[in-house]
Formats: structure tokens, C-alpha cells, sequence
């Protein structure tokens, strides 16, 4: 059995445990059990909008493999789509299985991404700062944290976000398992966020800990979703402080648009605080809020 990393370790510790059997797929379900009385603040002036690690490496950094992030598991340094294999392509699929870093609007945009929840304490709080500034955001849900949530995982949906799959079990391993346990990751937990969600669609496939391959991003874009990498890791899981989770934002920016928060596995104060002083910034910078690009 694989050995957690420490970030799994901090998901596994701010969760309740229970067994789950989906798709006759047995998975550990983490559910998060914060508390806090911290809320979202004031109202805010609201930003300008677009229509439209964490755990995973940003592109152009390095990981531990020594693969480039966002690319890990590819020998070669590319994001490995020449070798994927699994299933044929249902007729009209149309989703790239490479490794998305752009923005749909491009210019000078930003997408803000947060993994790991829902979290019934950390994503309401963040729901409220997103509206404050009229922002528009990815969520990349752990499947049965979704389950769990469901009221939740529609109230996301109801106010305009997107989703995104970010597995079963947050396993940052599943790039070294059978193909078979990669594809029950994915897929699980993608019917359960769409069953909770009341049958929107998750459109992007986010790899905990950057454990992507040629064959897990096959099997996701097969099933309409869109692999979907960072370029800035705020890094905001450690709680490093909200000013340096904001100096990490202004200094990587320069890396690429795609932004990596976290509403899951443990306190999150320090993002709600963080987007606060961000979102208005971005905005007075010139930037506009768009989604990944699908």
C-alpha cells in the first residue's frame, strides 16, 4: 500500500471516515468536519468578470518524480497524450486529453480553482466571497465529500461555478496503480458529484497530486471532462499565512492564469482571507475571471 503524503495526511486527519460502495467499487470517504465562526467579511466592490500545489505541480515547476508538473507521470517531459490508451472515443467526445493550463477567454485572465472540499463549513464561506466580487470559479470535488454534501454541491452549481473531479480517495499514488483502479477513481467520483450536483456535468478531471497519465486523462476526456492542471500553487493547504498566500499569487501569476485554492482538508481561514484581498487586486490589475479552457 502506498504511503500518504503529508498533504493526504492533513485530508485523512480533518476528516470522519466511512466505507463506501459505488459502482461496486469499494473507496474510503473522508468527510470534513471543521468548525469555525470566521465569516466572509463585508460585502466588497465587485471585479470585473469574463464569460466565460496544492497537490498538483504547476506547469513549469518540478516535482518529486523530476517530471515537470502537471506532466508527472509522462518519461519524456510531454503530457503523454501520444501513448494513452483505453476505450475508443464515443463519436463527438470532442474533449483534448491534454493537460489544460489556459484560460477560455485568454487575453489577460485568470481562473481561480479549489480543490478538495466540499466542505461544509470552508465552501460557504468561500461561495460568499466569489459573490461579493461577481467571480466565477472551478471546484474540483473529492467524490464523497460530494455525496456527503449535496445541498452544497448544488448551491455551487446554482451560483454559477463549475466542477471538476478530483476523485475518490485523493490518492496522489493512483499514477503507479492499475489502470482499473485509475479508472474508478475517475469515474466514481464523477457520478457521484453529478448525482449530488442533481445531474450537472463535471467538465474537468484534476489528478490529486498531480498523478496524471496517459491513461486517467484518457478515460476523462472520453467521459467529458478535461484534464486540468495549475500554473500558480498558492500553497494555501500548509497555512503559510495569508500575506504569503498572496505574495505567492502576485509572484507566480507570470507562470500562467490557472490559480490553485483549497476549500478542503482542514481550516481554511487563511484562503477566505486571501481571496479577499486578491480578487479585488486582479481586478484593479486589469485581469478578468474566466474559466479553464475545456
Amino acid at each position: 500500500m502506498a504511503r500518504l503524503t503529508a498533504h493526504t495526511r492533513r485530508i485523512v486527519m480533518a476528516a470522519a471516515t466511512a466505507a463506501v460502495l459505488t459502482g461496486g467499487v469499494a473507496a474510503a470517504v473522508v468527510l470534513g468536519h471543521d468548525t469555525s465562526s470566521d465569516g466572509p467579511g463585508p460585502a466588497l466592490a465587485q471585479s470585473s468578470k469574463a464569460t466565460g500545489k496544492s497537490e498538483d505541480k504547476p506547469a513549469g515547476s518540478r516535482g518529486a518524480s523530476g517530471q515537470p508538473g502537471g506532466d508527472d507521470s509522462a518519461p519524456d517531459g510531454t503530457d503523454g497524450s501520444a501513448g494513452s490508451t483505453g476505450p475508443a472515443v464515443p463519436p463527438g467526445a470532442g474533449i483534448a486529453e491534454s493537460i489544460d493550463h489556459a484560460t477560455e477567454s485568454g487575453g489577460k485572465s485568470v481562473s481561480i480553482t479549489i480543490d478538495d472540499g466540499p466542505s461544509p463549513v470552508w465552501t460557504p464561506k468561500i461561495l460568499a466571497v466569489l459573490k461579493q466580487y461577481g467571480v466565477k470559479a472551478t471546484f474540483c470535488m473529492i467524490g464523497p465529500q460530494a455525496q456527503a454534501s449535496p445541498d452544497l454541491v448544488k448551491q455551487v452549481v446554482a451560483d454559477g461555478h463549475r466542477l471538476c473531479d478530483h476523485t475518490v480517495s485523493h490518492d496522489e499514488q493512483m499514477n503507479k496503480k492499475p489502470v482499473a483502479y485509475q479508472s474508478a477513481q475517475v469515474l466514481d467520483a464523477q457520478k457521484m458529484i453529478e448525482d449530488a450536483a442533481g445531474g450537472a456535468k463535471v467538465q474537468y478531471f484534476r489528478a490529486p497530486g498531480g498523478a496524471f497519465t496517459p491513461e486517467n486523462r484518457h478515460i476523462a476526456a472520453t467521459h467529458g471532462m478535461r484534464p486540468l492542471g495549475w500554473n500558480v500553487d498558492t500553497k494555501d493547504w500548509k497555512q503559510p499565512g495569508t500575506a504569503q498566500i498572496v505574495q505567492t499569487v502576485k509572484q507566480e501569476l507570470k507562470n500562467g492564469p490557472i490559480v490553485l485554492f483549497h476549500d478542503g482538508g482542514g481550516a481554511r481561514a487563511q484562503t477566505v482571507a486571501a481571496l479577499k484581498e486578491l480578487l479585488p487586486w486582479l481586478a484593479q490589475q486589469g485581469y478578468v475571471f474566466s474559466f479553464p479552457k475545456v
